[in-house]
């Protein structure tokens, strides 16, 4: 299965409305450990994206991609636009001129995407955020060709769910030490459903593509 732009628009359209749909619920788990606005944030953040994506034809799903991260740079606040607009951004560069992308190019994507986040971040897996999904992640698709998007999408839930165990050694929910244990990271739900929504996208159409070998 291969990512074009209009699949690329579909996934950001797809994860605009869980994101709307699920707000309330993920600023109530940032009320938990952080500063209560993460739900809040993304929401406004990824209607801006609608916004812009609804008026914009793009030839590749790298300039597709690169606008969602300046996007998010601009309108969300707290950490979650620059973190999330790095994330896209590292994307859309890994990418870029590919008029589709292959899951080969997804993979390279989401590991640029992790260095960028690790940089900006200064986190590493089992620090309590977003990375504790994104690494597991690029970790199966790594391993996996052709990558099945049912495992993935697992993957990132059972990734984000551990999140609840792991002691905060980042953010503010840092500042809480043994407190944070017990609840789920915010930006580790926001991921998961970056990956649930980029899973259903790139499932669509599977049924008619049995016996493929090309990835």
């Amino acid at each position: 299965m291969e990512l074009t732009v209009k699949k690329a628009k579909l996934w950001m359209e797809a994860l605009n409305e869980k994101i709307q749909k699920h707000k309330e619920y993920l600023s109530e788990l940032d009320q938990a450990i952080g500063d209560g606005d993460h739900g809040v944030n993304m929401a406004r953040g990824f209607q801006e994206v609608m916004n812009k994506l609804s008026d914009a034809d793009y030839a590749t799903p790298s300039d597709l991609l690169k606008d969602v991260a300046m996007v998010l740079m601009s309108k969300v606040g707290g950490a979650s636009g620059p973190l999330y607009g790095t994330a896209f951004l590292k994307m859309a560069m890994a990418t870029k001129n590919k008029e589709k992308l292959t899951e080969e190019d997804l993979t390279l994507a989401v590991e640029e995407a992790i260095k960028g986040l690790e940089q900006r971040g200064k986190a590493q897996l089992k620090d309590k955020t977003m990375l504790d999904v994104w690494i597991p992640v690029h970790h199966y698709m790594k391993q996996n060709s052709p990558i099945g998007w049912g495992n993935l999408e697992a993957t990132a839930k059972g990734a984000m769910e551990a999140t609840k165990e792991l002691l905060a050694l980042k953010g503010r929910a840092a500042y809480l030490k043994e407190r944070s244990v017990g609840h789920i990271d915010p930006g580790s739900v926001s991921s998961y459903y970056l990956f649930q929504t980029l899973a259903e996208t790139m499932k669509e159409g599977d049924e008619s593509m049995t016996d493929v070998s090309s990835f």
